[in-house]
């Protein structure tokens, strides 16, 4: 039992680290908008449309990097994804056109990230720790992701105070490209059959035939709408209300600091409580959250409450979604539902971050999208309300499969 434990921190340890590093430097894409907009005339769609893309690119990916990571093990996709995430930082770096910066920042990135992030990442630790332990350890994992936005930002800032932005792109593919080292933690191996192995095509039927599986899908793309739409543009919206341009940044890494909190707080409340109607209540409270924030005159002091707020409740719905999939279908297919429901993240990802730039160019305002952002929340409250965490009936049969 003692190896066990010991086996599982190792995995853990490695899983918190790559999604340091993967999401760390994801995290700070916005603060490159200005800077590459300004110096190729560029309007803010650009770069927005880049960002969009590779949310979008990394959604479709992800069920197959899932799905192989479900079948050969994570360590090889993790691998190639890190590989793929360092050169498209590299390639950013390079750009000079808006197809350029679409092919690194889009393409390249977004599948680099399907193999370096949640849905891959978690699949590991699901499998590595007891059902007892689970949401705790994907919080905790969450959580470290949380801490790698938070220690990223003020660097990358530096970054491109000191080396300009190319340069800083540059940096930061040598960085991400010590996740191929780290993969050595990860040990990690398909499941043993126990009995009849589900197929692919039975797992997806299974899932496709579960009402609560398309509800947690459609209120996570809620949460990739609001969560990149802010992460993309927040930043420039407070400098257009007359703000430092270094209070974005605080901002942003105010939400990576609080989200280790929201996160590790919600995987823990996640073993206690129904997950589904945790997801209600986190959604509910964006919404009164972001009311809030708009409806009051913008000061330093309002963006950072904003940012301490919005952190608490970020990637609190990591855990609590990927929890409630392992709990409905158990953790053999973990890597590649779990990607699904990533997928519909990814989807409105996309949608909320391009379309921030296409409103703010058209009309000059971001003020659509924040009230967009609101009534998706009123919905996404509503979806995740009536999924309720019983196991399918496959794994009531053969409580061991679980």
């Amino acid at each position: 039992m003692t190896s066990v434990w010991r086996t599982s921190g190792w995995i853990l340890l490695g899983s918190a680290l790559i999604l340091a590093l993967s999401l760390g430097v994801r995290h700070g894409f916005g603060l490159f908008l200005a800077p590459m907009s300004a110096e190729f005339g560029w309007g803010r769609e650009v770069f927005a449309f880049a960002i969009a893309l590779q949310n979008l690119i990394w959604g479709l990916a992800q069920p197959f990097t899932g799905a192989l990571a479900d079948r050969w093990g994570a360590a090889r996709v993790v691998v190639i994804g890190g590989v793929l995430y360092a050169v498209g930082l590299v390639l950013m770096g390079l750009s000079d056109s808006a197809w350029s910066l679409s092919l690194s920042a889009g393409l390249l990135i977004g599948l680099g990230l399907s193999g370096t992030s949640f849905s891959v990442i978690l699949g590991v630790v699901g499998r590595a720790v007891p059902a007892e332990k689970r949401s705790m350890a994907m919080g905790i994992a969450s959580a470290a992701g949380s801490f790698g936005q938070f220690a990223m930002l003020p660097g990358t800032l530096g970054l491109i105070g000191w080396l300009g932005w190319s340069a800083a792109l540059l940096a930061l593919g040598l960085l991400v490209a010590l996740i191929v080292p780290l993969v050595g933690l990860l040990r990690d191996r398909p499941l043993p059959s126990l009995g009849h192995e589900q197929a692919l095509r039975e797992a997806l039927n299974e899932a496709c035939s579960h009402s609560g599986f398309w509800l947690l899908s459609l209120g996570f793309f809620v949460c990739g709408f609001q969560v990149v739409f802010i992460g993309v543009h927040l930043p420039s919206y407070l400098v257009d209300q007359h703000l430092p341009a270094a209070v974005g940044t605080t901002v942003l890494a105010l939400v990576g600091l609080f989200n280790i909190f929201g996160t590790y707080l919600a995987g823990w409340l996640g073993g206690r409580m129904s997950k589904p109607r945790l997801l209600t209540a986190l959604y509910l409270i964006r919404a009164v959250v972001i009311v809030a924030f708009i409806s009051v005159p913008v000061t330093v002091t309002s963006a950072y409450l904003f940012g301490i707020a919005m952190g608490l409740l970020w990637l609190s719905t990591v855990p609590l979604t990927n929890g409630t999939v392992a709990t409905l279908f158990g953790v053999r297919n973990l890597s590649m539902l779990g990607g699904i429901v990533f997928l519909f993240h990814q989807l409105g990802a996309f949608l909320g971050g391009w379309l921030g730039g296409v409103v703010y160019d058209q009309t000059g305002s971001y003020d659509l999208v924040w009230q967009i952002s609101i009534l998706l929340s009123v919905i996404a409250a509503a979806l995740n309300w009536p999924v309720r965490e019983r196991p399918v009936a496959r794994l009531q049969a053969q409580p061991g499969a679980a």
